[in-house]
């Protein structure tokens, strides 16, 4: 073993001594002689972590057998792992989408589907889209607390007449990106003062642009992530590297404010579309309450107008970790944030839509986006998708990060370096699958 190897496993020992110890002492359970206690560990903070210490009092007020200590846990999804791993993990844990297919996997979190079978929970309860997206390999392995649809929201003060109402807006690809050559403007010395659109800001889904062209990521048990679909994809994220110039785009980038601040580059004027959640209401409303936005579906390629109304869904889900002291209880608590009632008002507060079949027209008269409505279609369009149900998630989309980072800075065309990624995630998939899924 090289010295290199041995610094590395001292490393993961002490990191893993240290969580286990950490564990300990956040999962420490004062001991109530009135009540069950509840561990829960969720990732939010600030306004966020606040509307949903809101549910959990009014959960501990409703009834006098369980109480739910919540706590806001920075890291949580690895300190859920460590603390599972260790045997002392809190009974409901606040993690991801993303991550909830390798916490299956790892047998760290159980299947849900006996509890809320017996409690009436299933299928026609929820938007099929974030159903669908909970179940993996038999199993249901978590429940939403709230989930989201995106879409391109635009700023119709920097939009030319015909283009400044979610009428007139393009709808297809093309017509944006003629939109953009017409509205963006550059400086004397070449440097940009306002970009139309950049496939760069925010940056987050940049897994997905495949996707919005028509392709997958994965196939059923193969990767697609060179597939001629996503190779046009990229050849489009190319297109505004060259459009702009790539380090002109990385100079302007730089100089972007915070997205929660009244210094973000959609409010600030310096981008006047961009694709964000259903969230981004909610921080308009906070940091520039005056200004004027509508929010319209991400356009679609010309020639494949079966795309329209495509939208990247994502969620945040409560899951029930493996080893959970009480499993029982802590279900009751997931069960009681899956009333209407309680799901609407979690979600008002987040500024996201429901993630259940049944919304009431309240949710939507006092809803603080205004254009939550579209959101809400969105999630239910037949063509709107979550992230690909697959154990190396995080790492795929890493992959997708470094590929979209090597085509926007022009370091490589698209098919090096989606096929450079496809090699290195093949391989990692392949692993995963004789060490982790035994097959």
């Amino acid at each position: 073993m090289t010295t290199n190897e041995v610094a590395g496993l001292t490393a993961a020992a002490i990191v893993m001594v240290s969580a286990a110890i950490y564990g300990d002492k956040v999962v420490s359970r004062q001991s109530r002689t009135d009540r069950v206690t509840v561990i829960y560990w969720e990732k939010w903070t600030g306004s966020e972590g606040q509307e949903m210490r809101k549910v959990v009092d009014a959960y501990n007020r409703s009834q006098d057998k369980i109480f739910v200590r919540y706590l806001s846990i920075s890291g949580v999804d690895t300190k859920t792992m460590l603390a599972t791993a260790g045997g002392n993990p809190p009974d409901v844990a606040g993690i991801w989408l993303d991550q909830l297919y390798e916490f299956s996997d790892a047998h760290a979190i159980i299947d849900l589907s006996p509890m809320a079978k017996a409690a009436g929970l299933n299928s026609d309860h929820y938007i099929k889209n974030y159903w669908d997206a909970l179940t993996y390999r038999g199993g249901l392995w978590g429940l939403p607390s709230t989930p989201a649809s995106i879409a391109l929201v635009v700023r119709p003060d920097l939009m030319p007449p015909d283009a400044n109402t979610p009428e007139t807006f393009p709808k297809t690809i093309e017509g944006l990106d003629k939109l953009v050559d017409r509205i963006s403007k550059k400086k004397e010395n070449g440097d940009i003062q306002m970009a139309g659109f950049l496939p760069s800001n925010p940056g987050w889904w940049n897994w997905a642009w495949g996707i919005y062209f028509g392709g997958k990521l994965v196939d059923g048990d193969r990767l697609t992530l060179d597939s001629p679909e996503n190779v046009r994809a990229f050849n489009w994220v190319e297109s505004y590297a060259k459009r702009f110039g790539s380090k002109e785009v990385q100079s302007f980038q730089s100089g972007f404010g915070n997205f929660a601040s009244p210094e973000d580059p959609f409010m600030d004027g310096k981008v006047a579309t961009e694709q964000n959640g259903v969230w981004k209401g909610n921080y308009i409303n906070v940091y520039h309450p005056e200004l004027k936005w509508f929010a319209v579906p991400f356009p679609y390629p010309a020639d494949r107008p079966d795309l329209a109304d495509h939208s990247n869904l994502s969620q945040d889900v409560l899951t029930i970790p493996r080893g959970a002291k009480h499993p029982k209880e802590a279900f009751e608590f997931i069960q009681y944030v899956q009333r209407q009632d309680v799901m609407e008002g979690l979600c008002i507060g987040h500024g996201k839509n429901s993630p259940l079949q049944k919304v009431s027209e309240h949710f939507f008269t006092t809803h603080p986006n205004k254009f939550i409505r579209l959101f809400d279609r969105l999630a239910r369009s037949p063509k709107a998708f979550s992230p690909p149900q697959i154990g190396i998630l995080p790492q795929l989309q890493n992959e997708m990060n470094v590929a979209f980072q090597e085509v926007s800075t022009e370091q490589k065309k698209p098919e090096a370096a989606l096929h450079d990624a496809q090699e290195r995630v093949t391989s990692l998939w392949q692993t995963y699958k004789s060490q982790v899924l035994n097959q």
